[in-house]
């Protein structure tokens, strides 16, 4: 999944796959989770958001099932 980089003090980039509704999220330091079963609404409010990190944390982790895949 091709990721955009993303300007965060925590999240270093992001991809969507908008046909599986998976949201693949690159942290600083490496680490690469999927989250899966996320509406393109969430996607386009995390691009769109002041602050990736601050969404990120209240719209997104612990909401959706996700697997580490890095």
């Amino acid at each position: 999944m091709n990721r955009v980089p993303v300007s965060s003090s925590n999240l270093s980039s992001v991809g969507y796959d908008e046909s599986n509704q998976v949201l693949e999220i690159e942290f600083h330091g490496g680490r690469v989770y999927q989250y899966f079963d996320v509406p393109k609404r969430i996607h386009q409010e995390l691009m769109n958001a002041n602050s990736h990190g601050k969404y990120f944390n209240r719209n997104i982790e612990d909401k959706y099932r996700y697997d580490q895949i890095k």
